[in-house]
């Protein structure tokens, strides 16, 4: 889903903001989650999931095609975990469902 479709979703949902408040809403949700990943805190959305940052450790690599060993600082990865609402909305039928089937 793009921007400008969650934007036109929110905008027929409350008719009483404007898209411009819409959009200068989102784009502070959007700089809030980015700075409290960056330093270093997790968040979690109930029903949704949890997004927290994982260490990509710093190691010594290749350049496949020049065969050249370079060094890769540390880096950092996102990590989201779904939450059980989201997850049974995606997945109705359960794994012990299935299993009594068989």
């Amino acid at each position: 889903m793009l921007k400008s479709e969650i934007l036109d979703k929110l905008q027929k949902k409350h008719n009483n903001l404007s898209i411009e408040d819409i959009d200068t809403l989102f784009s502070i949700f959007v700089k809030k989650l980015t700075n409290s990943l960056k330093d270093g805190h997790n968040i979690e959305l109930r029903g949704f999931g949890t997004l927290s940052r994982k260490i990509n450790r710093e190691k010594q690599v290749r350049n496949p095609k020049t065969n050249e060993k370079l060094f890769k600082k540390q880096s950092y990865k996102l990590h989201f975990k779904i939450g059980k609402v989201l997850h049974k909305k995606i997945n109705p039928l359960s794994v012990s469902k299935k299993e009594d089937e068989v």
